[in-house]
């Protein structure tokens, strides 16, 4: 008896598609190499269908997993570019629903969301540059790519703002993360 086929069905935004699919379907066709997976796009409801290829049996349940979080950033607005870190065992997706913390309501949605963002984008660059990340922010959610300790400061410092925290607060923890993560990179050699 065979065990069960991994199916992984996921959602993605109707204004996202076109850029999961790609130019005459090159987006697609580069996830399903990258990954050894097949996708089922139905671009008039945004469902995917994501499953091991023919060819590779049962395939690699990590591959599958790590596919998954690509579809869900490049969902989320990263570029194929970017999403396709993900393909690397060193590179991990965070996403956060700022819904969850705030709630529903859309002034405060909005008002968080430009927290995070700052000024002409300010506080998303210093977030980005500091922790080494690349940050895709939506109507509710911002989502992480980068190394996992990257993420995990990126991910604080977001939470900081979430919670109220100054920007000058944020700015120095970013600050001395970035110091320790020079210092113990340092030590690696």
């Amino acid at each position: 008896m065979s065990a069960p086929e991994q199916v992984i069905y996921l959602s993605v935004p109707p204004d996202r598609i076109a850029v999961l699919i790609g130019t005459d379907g090159g987006t697609k066709r580069l996830i399903e190499e990258t990954f050894g997976v097949h996708l089922r796009v139905d671009s008039s409801t945004g469902q995917v269908e994501l499953r091991p290829r023919q060819d590779q049996g049962m395939g690699d349940p990590a591959a599958l997993l790590k596919a998954r979080d690509a579809i869900v950033a490049i969902g989320n607005g990263f570029s194929p570019e970017k999403a396709l870190q993900l393909s690397r065992d060193d590179v991990v997706l965070e996403v956060i629903d700022v819904s969850e913390h705030v709630g529903k309501d859309p002034e405060d949605l909005r008002r968080v969301m430009g927290r995070i963002i700052g000024a002409q984008g300010k506080t998303r660059r210093i977030i980005e540059e500091t922790a080494h990340v690349d940050l895709a922010i939506t109507r509710d959610r911002v989502s992480i790519i980068g190394h996992p300790e990257d993420v995990d400061a990126a991910k604080r410092a977001v939470t900081m703002l979430i919670e109220g925290a100054r920007h000058s607060t944020v700015y120095r923890f970013l600050d001395q993360y970035a110091q320790r993560r020079k210092f113990s990179r340092r030590g690696l050699f």
